[in-house]
């Protein structure tokens, strides 16, 4: 079972299993990386049902959130169903189903550990964003906790915070920043002790 396989079994329960993984502060210091201009157009990429949305939803924007797993995207279209400034996309990381040069700004929570290439996933954010856009990624430092890719699925056990910076930079962006998000996410494993506590960074850059 893939990645894509995980979060569709899980989508129904995923509030309360991530309400247990990491907090919203990280969300919230992720927003604090920027100011968010009114009438912006705000990727949410690996929305899942809604983590980043649930922090924007509210404010004079547009929101793509765009998701590979559609049971993930159906949660959050019930959570949402009142609000009508966010569109909805069944996509994968590397293959964002969203024009080129037209968003503002594009969020990934957690989404890179469990891409195929987060190279290219960089660049492809890259591609969608409007000149001066920022792209700001929250996610693992690098562990060595092997039970979230047995049980959870994770394609990548985390990332140095310089292979993070020097991706960025292969993919076009400047003013890239690397740093401790004062968070970690936390998981125990099903099948042993393993206790993972591990550290978020975040990153941003600028087109």
């Amino acid at each position: 079972m893939g990645s894509k396989k995980y979060f569709e079994n899980v989508a129904s329960e995923w509030d309360s299993m991530r309400e247990s993984f990491f907090p919203e502060s990280i969300r919230e210091k992720a927003f604090k990386m920027i100011d968010i201009s009114d009438s912006a157009v705000i990727a949410d990429i690996g929305c899942g049902t809604g983590y980043i949305t649930e922090g924007l939803v509210n404010k004079p924007v547009k929101i793509i959130a765009v998701d590979q797993s559609e049971s993930m995207l159906n949660v959050m279209k019930n959570k949402f169903k009142d609000y009508g400034n966010i569109s909805y996309e069944l996509g994968t990381a590397n293959e964002l189903p969203i024009p080129s040069n037209s968003v503002d700004y594009a969020f990934a929570n957690m989404y890179l550990h469990h891409v195929d290439d987060p190279i290219e996933a960089i660049k492809e954010a890259y591609r969608i964003l409007k000149k001066d856009g920022v792209f700001i990624i929250t996610d693992l430092d690098k562990h060595d906790h092997t039970f979230l890719i047995t049980e959870q699925y994770d394609k990548w056990m985390g990332f140095d915070r310089k292979d993070i910076e020097s991706w960025y930079k292969e993919a076009g962006f400047f003013d890239v920043s690397v740093t401790c998000a004062g968070d970690s996410c936390k998981s125990g494993s099903n099948t042993s002790n393993d206790e993972a506590d591990i550290s978020v960074f975040i990153a941003t850059g600028r087109k």
